[in-house]
């Protein structure tokens, strides 16, 4: 008889929006072993599984930390309340989290100030108490009777199924998965498992049954703004549909968004483990995504099953189309083949697909040493050369008008090109090779039609190093450091290492551009020599900038830029990725412009 062996939860934390989704192990009535459903639609030897989900609801009601989401709270400010912020946010679990977090958390009751205002409602009255330091009450017995739903509605009508000792059981889903809702914030979930007779409807031998530690909420990072660099002091803001409302003007995102392959305990130590894992990140990656609203987005480390099954799907119900190139080969992970590749999505009404073009580095290394080297050093080249690095080279039309009355009818085509560049600091010489091979490949585009061009992506190469010394001003200095191991001759003679294409970094325009209190709080992450941030990358062992959006300064100008981060606004831990932000890189936005042929 079919028969239940094992079952248990893949995360210790639920979280909500995250799907669980239990491991349950069946010993077939043949003796084997498999981990497949059996649904009551296609019952084995007479037998199906039956699940349910269960809310466990106490007469306490628990409350949690809106900084530490697994720590339940003991005090809750009294600003929020009366300013009607979400009350989840309100919470804290001790004096020094809230004064720890004061800085960012005030940054809630300076926008519902301004909300008041705009109202017509004086600020003073609410907030003038607010200004330097916070206001807090103590939570009776740990726990607030504030209620900690938002309204939603369960998948399920609640059912009470028991009553003992204070608890109440709410039946909440009838499936194998449950995603936790605003509703299951700080409650035990149940889950039961037991093979059921097809005929008789009747549940047969053991009820397996596991039970969650409490629901917590996801955590949220604090919104991150588009700063305008033609001077003004206000920040950006994104409309209702989250792009800016002229309609000349696209965005770019570029984002490493950190593969699951590579997001391990052992790497990422310092990250929580229900934030490390993908249930959650996922979630978290695609309402931080979707949230920047971008025209155009370039993702990287995308695993392909997570494209095809996940991250495709779920922006296709945005707006968007996406394309996709894997690399070149596989890593073993667990009992699976795990590949990752460059993602580009675009919003299918704002541009047409023209054309893709499939850049593999591999076969670039290839064709060298077959026209390079003698039979007798093209083994040794080709293991030093192939890396399975790939670039995805997208044409668009755009659907917006760019060119004025003085164009009537011309297409505005758009060249966007995403790579990531991840090979090892040992190579340096092969770095280079793949982003001037990248950069020729775009030169002979650029030679066939007038286009501009957008070169983004993760290039793991630091401001000043010779792959960013080429993409930024052309060329590399015959005396860079870099250029002293070359044992293929790759890069020789170095005069060859040039190219036409008048690229400039988005984000130096925060050093060029006017005047404003917003640019000068970005100016101060920048690094003062190269212009660039001063990191896009941050981990424990690493803190510096890899990732760079690239244009052509002569068809496109920059209207504004998603504002860098600080390490303070990363909180205290000052290492990615956290619970707040789910890549170990952070997304980089510009919004451009193109410009009138009269001005090229």
């Amino acid at each position: 008889m079919l028969s239940v062996l094992r079952v248990h939860l893949p995360s210790d934390i639920p979280i909500v929006g995250c799907e669980l989704t239990p491991y349950v192990l069946l010993r077939r009535p043949d003796k084997t072993f498999t981990t497949d459903d059996v649904p009551d639609s296609a019952p084995l030897d007479g037998h199906f599984l039956r699940y349910k989900w269960y809310r466990i609801q106490s007469d306490r009601n628990v409350a949690i930390c809106s900084i530490h989401p697994s720590e339940q709270a003991t005090l809750q400010c009294l600003g929020c309340v009366k300013a009607k912020i979400p009350v989840a946010k309100s919470y804290h679990c001790s004096p020094k989290c809230f004064s720890d977090a004061w800085q960012h958390h005030r940054v809630l009751h300076d926008r519902a100030a301004s909300a008041v205002n705009e109202n017509g409602n004086e600020e003073e009255e609410l907030f003038g108490r607010f200004n330097s330091s916070g206001s807090a009450a103590s939570l009776s017995g740990s726990a607030s009777t504030t209620s900690l739903t938002n309204g939603s509605t369960p998948l399920y009508p609640a059912a009470v199924t028991q009553r003992s000792g204070g608890e109440t059981w709410f039946e909440v889903g009838r499936y194998k998965t449950y995603t936790p809702t605003a509703d299951d914030i700080g409650h035990v979930l149940k889950f039961e498992c037991v093979v059921v007779d097809a005929e008789t409807k009747l549940p047969v031998g053991h009820v397996n049954t596991i039970l969650t530690s409490r629901v917590i909420p996801a955590p949220s990072p604090s919104p991150r703004h588009l700063i305008p660099v033609n001077g003004a002091d206000a920040m950006g803001h994104l409309d209702s549909d989250g792009r800016v409302s002229s309609s000349g003007t696209f965005s770019v995102l570029s984002y490493n968004i950190l593969s699951d392959a590579y997001a391990t305990n052992d790497v990422y130590s310092y990250c929580p483990s229900w934030a490390l894992s993908w249930p959650y990140r996922r979630q978290n990656l695609l309402r931080e995504i979707v949230g920047y609203r971008a025209d155009i987005v370039c993702l990287q480390e995308v695993q392909s099953d997570h494209y095809e099954e996940f991250f495709a799907p779920e922006l296709d119900k945005h707006g968007y189309v996406g394309l996709y190139k894997r690399k070149t080969n596989e890593v073993y992970i667990g009992n699976t083949n795990t590949i990752d590749g460059c993602a580009t999505f675009f919003r299918r009404d704002r541009f047409l697909h023209v054309k893709k073009y499939e850049v593999e580095f591999n076969k670039a290394a290839q064709s060298w040493t077959d026209s390079q080297l003698p039979s007798a050093q093209k083994k040794t080249a080709l293991n030093r050369l192939f890396k399975d690095n790939v670039a995805l080279i997208v044409v668009l039309e755009a659907k917006f008008g760019n060119q004025g009355v003085d164009n009537p009818g011309k297409r505005q085509l758009l060249c966007v090109a995403n790579t990531h560049v991840n090979v090892h600091q040992d190579l340096k010489d092969v770095k280079l090779w793949q982003v001037h091979t990248l950069l020729k490949g775009l030169e002979k585009i650029a030679a066939s039609a007038d286009i501009p061009m957008l070169v983004c992506g993760d290039f793991n190469s630091v401001p000043g190093s010779a792959p960013h010394s080429l993409l930024a001003m052309g060329k590399v200095d015959p005396l860079h450091p870099e250029l002293a191991a070359d044992p293929l001759g790759i890069l020789r003679p170095n005069s060859k290492l040039v190219h036409q294409l008048p690229l400039v970094s988005a984000y130096s325009s925060f050093a060029r551009m006017g005047v404003g209190l917003g640019l000068e709080q970005q100016r101060r992450r920048l690094d003062p020599t190269t212009n660039e941030p001063l990191f896009t990358n941050c981990t424990r062992d690493f803190i510096g900038t890899l990732d760079y959006i690239f244009y052509t300064a002569d068809s496109l100008t920059v209207e504004s830029l998603l504002e860098l981060l600080d390490e303070e606004g990363l909180r205290k831990d000052t290492a990615l990725p956290s619970p707040e932000w789910s890549s170990d890189h952070i997304a980089l936005l510009a919004e451009f412009r193109c410009m009138p042929r009269a001005r090229r």
